[in-house]
């Protein structure tokens, strides 16, 4: 008799978000979308699933770009290795809340001052210690990457969580396409420069362009994640369109947003957060509730939507994907 143990991050399917509510979310949105309504729609009935309340249909999100040559691939398929220990955040309510310092640091004004940017035409050059530097279209290159739909949970180090449908490819899969070099150890991420577009990087105190890093490691674990698309559409410009990083185990601001460059490297570079505050944030930004922030405590976690409080799970629950990434 097969006994299937049930992972840490698992829970019983009764208690995730059922898939039918879940698409016909998507389905309204795209004919939402069609028929040109403006930006503050007002919300349209609720059902019970599960003695649950949920919306049938929310306001319009911001931020969406217009639809790129790569639009029709989304929703992507849906990996279902990857559930959830909590329902999905609403769409809404992710869209409002975002950090994102290019444009403001008070997460609440993000979504308001994306309009002006411009996320198409993007390239992303790929440089370093790579056998053939090469610089790809965006489009291109997501047309040549594996896409797929995972959900994951996303904790900030301010300690506030959401739960997200991200659409993307396995770092380990854009590796393989560039072949770096094996003296390359780790992968550096660049973010673009565009003050004109992005207020938030008139302020000169910071060390613009973001910038960020992953151990080869780190990179190529199955869990991370190039993200191009969320709730099954594109990527908004809030949540870093075109393209961003999502490593799921570790804290928020290690998700570079919005991405130009990926440099292959043999030395641990520097960080846009352990160079700014490198008393509160260094390079590794593993989640561990056993390790305070300087300011406050890591132990607990507040459900951005519902202001939930949750025991901060170890490595964000993927623990059994990436310990041993981390033992000496």
């Amino acid at each position: 008799m097969l006994i299937r143990k049930r992972r840490g991050w698992e829970i019983p399917e009764r208690l995730a978000t059922p898939e039918d509510v879940y698409l016909n979310r998507r389905q309204f949105l795209r004919a939402l979308g069609a028929t040109g309504l403006g930006v503050f729609g007002t919300l349209i009935g609720c059902q019970q699933v599960d003695g649950r309340s949920v919306t049938e249909a929310s306001p319009p999100v911001p931020g969406l770009p217009p639809p790129s040559a790569t639009a029709h691939l989304y929703p992507a398929k849906r990996n279902e290795r990857f559930t959830l220990d909590r329902p999905l955040t609403d769409e809404a309510v992710a869209a409002r809340y975002n950090n994102f310092y290019e444009f403001s640091p008070r997460k609440e004004r993000v979504y308001r001052l994306v309009e002006a940017f411009q996320t198409r035409p993007w390239q992303v050059e790929v440089t370093g210690l790579v056998k053939k530097p090469v610089t790809f279209d965006i489009d291109d290159l997501v047309r040549r990457m594996p896409l797929e739909e995972r959900l994951y949970r996303f904790r900030c180090v301010e300690a506030w969580s959401m739960a997200v449908p991200w659409t993307g490819f396995p770092i380990k899969a854009f590796v393989n396409l560039v072949e770096p070099l094996s003296s390359a150890k780790y992968m550096r991420m660049v973010t673009f420069y565009n003050p004109e577009q992005a207020v938030g990087m008139n302020d000169d105190t910071f060390p613009w362009p973001y910038f960020e890093g992953l151990t080869m490691a780190e990179a190529t674990n199955e869990l991370a994640l190039f993200v191009t698309g969320i709730y099954g559409h594109e990527l908004t410009k809030q949540h870093g369109a075109p393209i961003r990083l999502v490593v799921p185990w570790k804290y928020g601001y290690k998700s570079i947003k919005s991405i130009v460059r990926i440099e292959f490297v043999e030395q641990q570079p520097p960080t846009f957060w352990s160079t700014l505050v490198p008393r509160e944030y260094d390079f590794w930004a593993n989640v561990n509730p056993d390790v305070p922030h300087p300011r406050w405590s890591q132990a607990t976690e507040r459900l951005i939507g519902t202001n939930e409080r949750r025991p901060t799970l170890l490595y964000n629950g993927y623990g059994e994907f990436v310990a041993d990434l981390y033992r000496t």
